[in-house]
């Protein structure tokens, strides 16, 4: 059972969803429930199920405080909201791998043959791949779960906003991360709105699909 009130209404879920650009400072978000919102996130599919993400949790007047500057032209988010997501994407990913694959077999989700002959055919192919490659991958991995972390915290009824503009050259070392190992994605504003947003448009399907 789960511990906060959710909405499993659709509609507000997804056409509810704005990008909130001033948020309510007074509301909180604990740790337990911010725990829950990530670990529902991270259901999200990834390549070979090597769940490249990593997140950094910026709540602390301090900690936000060090992310101010690097996100100049969203410092008024980055201040009011709850919290922070800085999403990273692990270039090392592949060292959770027996871990991932172990416990699978533990579980009973897989048999060992199975593990033993997916990791044999994935190993080579990661220790081979270029940094380029691996960080193609970690891009869309990391895109897959912040949009989901975004469609997870609106069930829990908070307000995100993606962020993309920030330097993404000095933020790993700022929070003291190594910059060569986790690659910057986004960052991902939450809390309550304090006021309601913009509605923006959206390109029909027949705009954006075609059919074959």
């Amino acid at each position: 059972m789960r511990k906060y009130q959710q909405t499993n209404d659709f509609n507000e879920i997804v056409y509810g969803r704005r990008s909130i650009k001033v948020y309510d400072p007074a509301v909180k978000i604990s740790k337990e429930e911010m725990t829950e919102i990530l670990e529902e996130a991270v259901t999200a599919p990834s390549s070979i199920n090597m769940q490249p993400w990593r997140f950094v949790v910026i709540e602390s007047d301090e900690a936000k405080a060090t992310l101010a500057p690097l996100a100049k032209f969203n410092k008024d988010k980055v201040l009011s909201a709850s919290a922070v997501i800085a999403v990273f994407g692990d270039m090392n990913n592949f060292d959770y791998a027996e871990e991932i694959y172990g416990k699978a077999v533990e579980l009973g989700y897989m048999p060992q043959e199975v593990k033993d002959m997916q990791l044999g055919a994935f190993k080579p192919m990661y220790e081979n791949m270029s940094d380029e490659a691996m960080r193609e991958i970690l891009l869309l991995d990391s895109g897959l779960v912040s949009m989901q972390l975004m469609l997870v915290a609106r069930a829990h009824g908070y307000d995100t906003n993606p962020i993309g503009g920030f330097e993404k050259d000095q933020i790993a070392e700022a929070f003291g991360l190594d910059k060569d190992r986790y690659v910057p994605v986004m960052l991902v504003t939450i809390g309550k709105a304090a006021s309601e947003g913009f509605t923006s448009y959206r390109l029909p399907a027949d705009k954006v699909a075609v059919w074959k």
